[in-house]
């Protein structure tokens, strides 16, 4: 695929770590519009996720996201959720800049039948996104807003 262009761009350093992940495309975008790119099981043998059960799938990779600016939060596959109810056991990952380990995948079958993975197989999608530091400021009342202390529902929008 032809190199995007970003206004935001970073360089990441990427390490394989098992011998499944040889010869394997590293993780990409799949469109030129794509936010994620898919990362892949590495796995010896098939794994069977039964319903109820959660696993931590290796994806054979660690990374080394260039400072505390990013962040890799590591999301569910739509398809997998939508078709079988594969889902992220913690809702989304996230790999600070700091950690040097290899990506694993919390995995968590929400289904109804058993459901394998095998080496190679898509399970999740990495996005990169930049990070704000924030420093808070501790006040006796908050700046006013429209909405207030309205919650759950309360901007009348349904769904």
């Amino acid at each position: 695929m032809e190199a995007r262009l970003f206004s935001l761009a970073a360089e990441v350093e990427v390490k394989r770590l098992r011998p499944a992940r040889e010869g394997r495309p590293l993780p990409a975008y799949a469109t030129p519009g794509a936010a994620g790119m898919d990362l892949t099981a590495a796995l010896d043998e098939p794994l069977e996720l039964r319903p109820g059960e959660r696993c931590l799938v290796p994806t054979g990779i660690a990374i080394a996201l260039p400072g505390p600016h990013l962040v890799g939060l590591v999301f569910a596959r739509s398809g997998l959720a939508a078709r079988h109810g594969i889902q992220l056991a913690n809702g989304v990952g996230v790999i600070d800049s700091d950690y040097r380990g290899e990506i694993k995948v919390a995995l968590l079958n929400a289904g109804s039948e058993p459901f394998v993975i095998h080496d190679g197989d898509r399970i999740a999608q990495l996005v990169v996104v930049p990070v704000v530091a924030v420093r808070w400021r501790e006040v006796e009342e908050l700046t006013p807003s429209e909405r207030g202390e309205g919650g759950f529902g309360s901007t009348g929008l349904r769904g």
